[in-house]
């Protein structure tokens, strides 16, 4: 995660206090609101006609082409096992890097640019074994909470061999 240092108070003796803050572009999912770090997203646009193609793993939503790059497009709700819904004017491919590779996530929407100190992330929950892989910790805003997704883990080597694949084919 990308962390930066936020001056947030001064000590009785005029010496100031910083706190190291997440930065973390915020987005929608099936309701919830989820975080991922900044510098792992290269851009968002809006949802577009993909591509289908034969053999893909089946939350592969399709590749499209980005400025003369095919890119593979990975549907997080099917991802995470959540009903898929049709896209909306609200639905945005967020662009991101992993381990090297691009690829679009699918998310509902996308809401904010958000810095939150990481003294307010909790681990994640004791959930199913699934639910916590793609999960950093629980920011708390406030009177919400964020779901930090680990991007980095989503995808099993495996499955980026099949995505690469995909993309390629």
């Amino acid at each position: 995660m990308q962390i930066a240092q936020q001056s947030v108070g001064s000590t009785p003796n005029g010496m100031e206090v910083s706190a190291e803050l997440l930065q973390l572009v915020s987005f929608h999912l099936a309701g919830e609101e989820f975080g991922m770090d900044i510098l792992k997203v290269q851009e968002i646009i809006r949802m577009q006609e993909l591509t289908r193609v034969p053999n893909s793993p089946d939350f592969v939503e399709g590749v499209l082409n980005l400025r003369g790059k095919v890119i593979p497009v990975i549907g997080l709700r099917r991802r995470f096992g959540i009903d898929s819904i049709d896209a909306d004017k609200q639905t945005r491919i967020v662009v991101v890097e992993v381990h090297g590779t691009i690829l679009g996530l699918v998310v509902d929407s996308v809401s904010e640019v958000l810095r939150i100190p990481k003294s307010t992330v909790e681990p994640p929950p004791r959930l199913c074994k699934v639910e916590r892989e793609y999960i950093s910790g629980v920011g708390k805003l406030d009177s919400r909470l964020m779901i930090l997704f680990d991007v980095e883990r989503l995808l099993s080597e495996t499955e980026k061999k099949d995505v690469t694949a995909a993309a390629q084919n």
